[in-house]
């Protein structure tokens, strides 16, 4: 039997990684684009072994060069892939910037998922297309949030998204492709790129903790968001493209926490208290709020037989692990070992130890540099 070969765009976040992993699991031969940078963008895949030696028709895995902005490009990776099916995880993905940079969010967000798609069209390309929505598409609508609901976004990136959905529904409706829309509500894993809010509060956490800065700077700490696992949305989107018709589906786990809930289940995990550590900044609201998202994923469950199993301490207890582990390596606090691994429980407890030496009420460096953090940090160096 042949292999099937898929075609991931934006494999280099942490939701293409993750399915570039499950793809590869179940036999899939898996090709990804990503957009030249002068700073090598694969970390979250350079474990696949990417050998350009081994670049032939059937090696599992390889990426090309490619960007939604330019339609010679995707034409000439589907011309060379030919894949059964395509999973498009590119964009400009931060909702904040989406601000910044409305122009560039609507050409990637929004035309790049219209260039995949008419080049199908006109090659008459027999597969499948999954397009990544986004839970931002429903703005202010009220919760809970399901296929059904008015969407009516609130910034460039949703309004971007929105047009790639029902872009995507009239590619399906007007000529017959297998596209499907997942619309995914925030999910999270310690790949998270860095300048998201649930990053920026746990690799915040591990630099108080190690002593590399005093304070996390956030914005709207009473959004309200529904928090799921990335590496298990990436199973969905792979079951979506499974079933037997194109089709729609929310994905979420259907509880909502707010940005406060995060930073605190954080904190209390190393046995401190946010509020010591924290400061609120408008530089970081955006213009127009979405104030809550909560996704009804019941669809989901009943026809894909999809169901999320990590719960929201459970994610932000990995995520902080994952970043202390980080940085007390880096430190010097822990040694790199390559080839052991240990429990997330393992490094939130080195947190802890180190947590002890804060103060309680406050916490400052001193200008002779008499800090615990840095006596502790020259002995272990």
């Amino acid at each position: 039997m042949e292999k099937k070969v898929a075609l991931i765009t934006g494999i280099g976040g942490q939701d293409g990684s993750y399915l570039a992993e499950l793809l590869l699991k179940k036999g899939y031969i898996v090709r990804g684009i990503i957009r030249r940078a002068s700073w090598p963008n694969t970390k979250r895949i350079d474990h696949l072994n990417i050998e350009r030696s081994k670049e032939s028709a059937v090696a599992p895995f390889f990426i090309r060069y490619a960007d939604l902005s330019d339609a010679i490009s995707i034409r000439a990776v589907l011309e060379e892939f030919k894949p059964d099916e395509i999973y498009n995880l590119a964009s400009q993905s931060h909702v904040g910037i989406s601000f910044k940079c409305p122009e560039s969010t609507l050409n990637f967000n929004a035309l790049g998922p219209l260039r995949i798609l008419d080049a199908i069209r006109d090659m008459k390309l027999d597969c499948k297309y999954y397009q990544a929505s986004s839970s931002e598409m429903f703005g202010i609508s009220p919760p809970p949030q399901n296929e059904e609901t008015p969407m009516l976004p609130q910034s460039p990136y949703g309004i971007a998204k929105l047009a790639a959905f029902h872009t995507t529904k009239m590619y399906r409706n007007a000529y017959g492709i297998f596209a499907s829309n997942g619309i995914l509500f925030n999910h999270e894993s310690p790949r998270r790129g860095l300048n998201f809010v649930t990053k920026k509060i746990t690799r915040g956490i591990a630099d108080i903790i190690v002593g590399n800065k005093k304070k996390i700077v956030l914005g709207n700490l009473d959004a309200k968001r529904d928090w799921g696992f990335s590496k298990e949305y990436v199973e969905a989107m792979w079951k979506i493209l499974q079933h037997d018709k194109p089709d729609d589906f929310v994905i979420s786990t259907k509880e909502t926490h707010t940005v406060r809930e995060f930073v605190e289940e954080g904190f209390n995990l190393m046995g401190l208290d946010w509020k010591n550590f924290v400061e609120v900044s408008d530089m970081y609201k955006r213009p127009a709020e979405v104030p809550v998202l909560l996704g009804d994923s019941s669809k989901a469950e009943k026809v894909l037989g999809w169901k999320p199993k990590t719960k929201f301490k459970e994610l932000v207890h990995m995520m902080v692990a994952y970043d202390l582990k980080e940085r007390m390596e880096q430190l010097g606090y822990l040694p790199i070992e390559p080839n052991v691994k240990k429990s997330d429980e393992f490094y939130i407890e080195k947190g802890r130890e180190l947590a002890k030496k804060l103060k309680k009420h406050k916490w400052q460096i001193e200008l002779d540099g008499t800090s615990p953090f840095l006596q502790e940090r020259k002995k272990n160096l």
